[in-house]
Formats: C-alpha cells, structure tokens, sequence
C-alpha cells in the first residue's frame, strides 16, 4: 500500500504550459505518472506534446516517443472531461492561492504545491480554506510526494529509489533525496516532503498518522528542522499514537539564533525552535535521533534488523 498516492492517480498539472510546469511534467510523465492534462485559461483546448524517456521504477508502462497533454480553461474542466482527481501547482509565487482556491473549489483530493516565495497571508487563506474540505494540501515550498513504482507528483528524482517498507516525511526537499537514495536497499512505500515554510498543509503529524496506518509501512523516517515546534509536538504524537519504529534527523544544529537558515520557517527565536530542543522532545518520545543523515540511515537500518 501507499499513503496518500498510488498509481491510481490522474494529475492536473497547473502552470504546465510555463517553463518550470512543462519540464516538470515531462519528468512524472517518463517516471510513468498518469498526467491527464495541465491548465491555462489562456491556452484552453490546445495541447502540448513532451518527449518521452521511460525514468525510474514505475515507468514499466511508459513507451519511448512523444505524447499530447491537453490543456484545459480551469481545475473542475479537467476533473469533469479527464477525471482529474490530483492537482500539482507549479504556477508563479502570485497566482498561487487562486490556484489552490481553484482546486479545493473542484474538490480534488490531493493539491501539492511546488511553488515557493508564497506569502504567508496567501499560505494562511489556502490552508484555512482546504479544512474541513474534501482537499488534503501538500506544500508549499516542497519536492512533493511519491509512491515508487506508482506515481511520482513534484519534483522528486524518480530514479533515487523503488518500492520497499520505508515511509519517509521531511520539511526538506534535499534532504528527503539524500536519505532516499542513502536507504534505496530498503526501499519507500511513500515518500513526502511537506515544506518548511511556517505555514503548510499536510503536517509530520498527519504523515505520522497515515504511515503507522499503512500495513506495508515498517519504519518511518522524520526529517525535521530548526524553528517553530512542529517536531516537539510529532513527539508527543508519536509517543501517545505510534507503534512503529520512528528515526529522525533534525537539521540545523550549528545555525545561528535569529538568521533565517533556507526555509522561511527555519528560525531560532530565543531558546525556541533549536535543534537540541526537537532531538531531545525526540528521543523522550522514543525516537532515535541521527547527528547526520549517512548517520540516520543506519539507524534506519539498525530499527529494521
């Protein structure tokens, strides 16, 4: 099983004529993704053709040579005519929220935002709207989400890893590559980045929830970051809900206080939101905490031996 995605997915990509939306969406297409169509309302009823090269574990189906994506006026046009049931958003910083307003107002079950630089007001208003909805959000500012050997939706490389019994979920995009490939013997049922800015949608705590759920999953992995208390209360979730092996890297532990460090959100405040602070709220919980991530891989490892 998977968490959240799973080869069942047909993607929307919006902002898939622009530059970022077009080179990404020939990426999930070769990594086998089942891309149904982007949007424009500019551009409604032309397509776009991408060149394929059959990438990573789930492009089994994927043959080598071009393919058209049709791109539709808005969200709900390609729910109704493709069956569009997830939305990836890869449009500018500015037209975000309408974008993510457009896809809660379609009701479709999984948007995952790419885009970075959204305001936090914007963030707050998309957010707020998805709750209570029929939409989960995943993001902003994030590599987004794949099952391996099923769909990959974001940026995520889809050659890093195939399937296995690892779920992973991380504020970072780089680093969920890194322990990806550096646990690419043991495999991912699923693997989430969720951003790090200071408001998001899908939190660790909602991962948490689902991977523990999810019977193929044996061990998750939580990668986490300096600023705000998103980790101390994952520990408490987990100490009170989580019977799985949990292994967490926390980065950060040489940032300085009151400097933003990368993300928007990773930014110690006083003695609030350090890294020693979330390791040792971890470690309470009864999770082990690498130093480094080559070091939390084998914790990794060591949890499922």
């Amino acid at each position: 099983m998977t968490v959240f995605l799973n080869k069942d997915a047909r993607v929307v990509v919006q902002g898939m004529t622009g530059s970022e939306g077009r080179k990404h969406t020939q990426l999930m297409l070769s990594a086998g993704t089942r891309i149904v169509g982007g949007t424009n309302p500019r551009k409604a009823g032309q397509s776009v053709t991408f060149d394929l090269t059959p990438t990573g574990p789930g492009a089994g189906d994927v043959s080598p040579g071009t393919v058209d994506i049709p791109v539709f006026g808005t969200v709900a046009e390609a729910r109704d005519k493709a069956g569009a049931n997830v939305s990836v958003v890869f449009v500018p910083p500015a037209f975000v929220k309408d974008a993510v307003l457009e896809a809660i107002e379609a009701e479709i079950p999984l948007c995952v935002v790419i885009t970075e630089g959204i305001p936090v007001q914007d963030a707050t208003e998309f957010v707020q709207a998805s709750l209570g909805s029929k939409t989960r959000i995943i993001g902003p500012n994030c590599p987004g989400i794949i099952s391996p050997g099923q769909s990959n939706v974001g940026i995520t490389p889809a050659t890093i890893t195939g399937e296995g019994r690892v779920g992973l979920v991380s504020k970072s995009g780089t680093l969920t590559y890194q322990l990806m490939y550096e646990l690419r013997d043991l495999g991912f049922t699923t693997a989430m980045g969720i951003g790090g800015d200071p408001v998001v949608g899908t939190t660790h705590i909602d991962a948490l929830e689902a991977f523990e759920a999810d019977p193929d999953t044996e061990l998750i992995v939580m990668i986490g970051e300096i600023g705000g208390d998103a980790e101390e209360r994952a520990a408490d979730y987990i100490r009170e809900h989580v019977t799985k092996p949990v292994v967490a890297y926390v980065a950060g532990f040489t940032a300085p206080k009151g400097k933003t460090m990368g993300h928007a959100g990773a930014i110690v405040s006083g003695s609030s939101g350090t890294a020693e602070a979330k390791k040792a709220a971890l470690e309470a919980a009864g999770v082990k905490v690498g130093k480094t991530p080559s070091e939390t891989a084998r914790l990794a490892r060591e949890a499922l031996s």
